[in-house]
């Protein structure tokens, strides 16, 4: 019995990478499988010894990239709240009846964080600072195994990595959360991001944003136009003298559905920003679109809090701390 220790403290995300070409990523299956029975072993002090063959190939792919991680959490204040204006989330108002709080980590780390409702299979909001740069758009999708379950990796992984090598069944993963099925053959919708790919400075930051846990069926006449209007346009504009941006944006539950059910259609995408432009001076905006409409309303972050009361109609929503402006 040999201790590894490490690789729990770790999240096991040394031994879960892949190469390309299928006899590498068979050699990293190797240890991808050894790393899924270790992090299911009763204690983290002394687990089962590493084979010699897996200690090798262990070293020899020390150099593979770290792959995401999607941390299901307890709490957003203590585990990620650099992503909310002093530290504070949004108030339970918008919580749904079956929430999970998910710090969305990727190559180590922390990029935003992400209420999910898992009944509705879509985010309630995102949480994220405001930091554009260049850089290309992904194409890879990627879920969230702990979704299904805390005994799953932090790991954010492609589908078929599940389906192949963790042995869940498409079923057992759509039972969480949405999976790419549910995004085809759609009429007059598309995948629309949240927390937008487009704020984020690099290729890794934006990757991350790439998770179908930051995705709900939004209008596409919207998406492509008036919605990104003010992502692209209007933002930048806005936050011109701003030396940082903190930005919660959501989807409002609608009556309609997607995938025969599973998949809730918002029926108002909105976001909301709070822009410290110095110790002393803070700003901030809103918007909020109908999910059928190509238009986007400006608003104060009062405004929207209280439309968002009215349409979730329960207690008086709060999305940032009382020190950002509400006019």
């Amino acid at each position: 019995m040999v201790k590894h220790r490490s690789f729990v403290e770790m999240g096991l995300t040394t031994c879960c990478c892949f190469s390309r070409g299928k006899n590498k990523v068979t050699v990293q299956l190797l240890l991808l499988r050894y790393c899924f029975k270790v992090s299911k072993s009763p204690s983290l002090e002394v687990l089962p010894a590493m084979p010699p063959l897996l200690l090798i190939l262990l070293q020899i792919s020390s150099s593979c990239l770290w792959l995401g991680r999607g941390e299901v959490v307890t709490s957003f204040e203590s585990s990620c709240p650099q992503f909310f204006f002093r530290e504070t989330p949004p108030n339970d108002a918008l919580e749904p009846e079956n929430p999970a709080w998910i710090c969305q980590r990727y190559k180590n780390r922390y990029y935003f964080a992400t209420l999910y409702d898992r009944s509705r299979r879509i985010p309630v909001y995102s949480a994220y600072l405001y930091q554009p740069g260049p850089g290309t758009r992904p194409k890879t999708w990627l879920v969230e195994p702990q979704l299904m379950g805390l005994s799953y990796p932090k790991t954010m992984e492609k589908e078929w990595t599940l389906l192949n090598y963790f042995n869940v069944t498409l079923e057992q993963l759509g039972k969480s959360q949405a999976v790419l099925q549910d995004y085809k053959n759609l009429t007059g919708l598309n995948r629309g991001h949240l927390n937008p790919s487009g704020h984020h400075p690099d290729s890794v930051s934006r990757t991350a944003t790439f998770s179908l846990t930051n995705i709900v069926p939004q209008d596409e006449k919207l998406n492509g136009g008036a919605w990104n209007n003010y992502e692209q346009q209007t933002m930048m504009r806005r936050t011109q003298d701003c030396n940082a941006t903190y930005v919660v944006v959501g989807a409002v539950p609608g009556n309609n559905y997607i995938a025969k059910g599973r998949v809730n259609k918002p029926s108002h995408i909105w976001s909301s920003a709070c822009c410290e432009v110095d110790n002393n001076h803070r700003k901030s905006w809103a918007v909020i679109a109908e999910n059928d409409k190509n238009e986007v309303h400006l608003l104060t972050l009062g405004e929207l809090e209280e439309v968002l009361t009215e349409l979730y109609g329960r207690e008086q929503v709060f999305l940032f701390d009382s020190d950002c402006p509400r006019e």
